[in-house]
């Protein structure tokens, strides 16, 4: 009876975690992203707006996903950090640049705050909270591409069958989406940073963000924070899309 008694105890602290107070948002995204990754067999992501990595990062660490990764991220300083970071990883690649709605070069503005940087002009109308971190510090030229031009590209290098769209953007997921082209279709899912208030002149807001990517196909499957909040309002959050099976 003591042991029956004991190894139930035991089950159940097994499944007790510790976790940082700090930190506790990202729980529900690593936990669905897991769920996903199994469920859809998916063997590549593409990390649209990379930044340091914290993205990719999560999915080795914490997810637990062993497949291709591919970084876009156009702001060089880094992107040589995503190199530093991958060295040693020969299923991380970093793309220094962009993805965008249309081939060619774009200006692109480097924010006081690095993880602000967008293509998109920054505007403070509908809330004052990033007035100093979401300025442009100075603009820089990078090289551009849409999704079809980077899937047609990254499949042929690396043949997956079962990607998955990543965006963090700072206002340009949709820009991205409007023009992603036929290769869209090859995506088992997306996850979209979703305005709730409007930090980008591009940007526009999530009911009609969603509704958009429905005519894309892609039905909700998950609504994720991005992070740790600005209580007592919410200015953005992730949503996790997929089509059906």
């Amino acid at each position: 009876m003591k042991q029956n008694i004991l190894y139930r105890i035991i089950r159940k602290l097994s499944h007790l975690r510790v976790m940082d107070r700090r930190h506790i948002y990202k729980y529900w995204e690593i936990e669905h992203l897991k769920k996903i990754v199994a469920y859809y067999q998916v063997d590549c992501f593409f990390d649209v707006g990379a930044n340091y990595g914290q993205y990719a990062t999560m999915l080795r660490k914490d997810v637990g996903f062993e497949g291709l990764i591919v970084s876009f991220e156009p702001n060089l300083d880094a992107a040589n950090h995503l190199l530093k970071l991958s060295k040693n990883d020969p299923l991380w690649q970093v793309e220094q640049g962009a993805l965008s709605s249309f081939d060619g070069v774009q200006q692109f503005n480097i924010m006081a705050d690095s993880q602000f940087s967008s293509l998109s002009q920054p505007t403070h109308s509908e809330t004052d909270l990033f007035i100093e971190s979401n300025k442009v510090k100075r603009t820089v030229d990078v090289k551009c591409e849409t999704v079809t031009t980077a899937y047609e590209r990254l499949s042929q290098q690396h043949r997956f069958k079962y990607p998955f769209l990543k965006m963090d953007t700072q206002g340009y997921d949709v820009e991205i989406m409007r023009h992603a082209g036929g290769a869209l279709g090859h995506f088992i899912g997306i996850q979209s940073e979703l305005a709730i208030k409007k930090l980008y002149e591009n940007s526009i807001d999530y009911k009609s963000a969603i509704e958009f990517y429905e005519t894309l196909g892609f039905s909700m499957s998950a609504f994720v924070p991005n992070n740790s909040g600005h209580f007592p309002y919410l200015v953005e959050t992730d949503c996790i899309m997929v089509r059906g099976r």
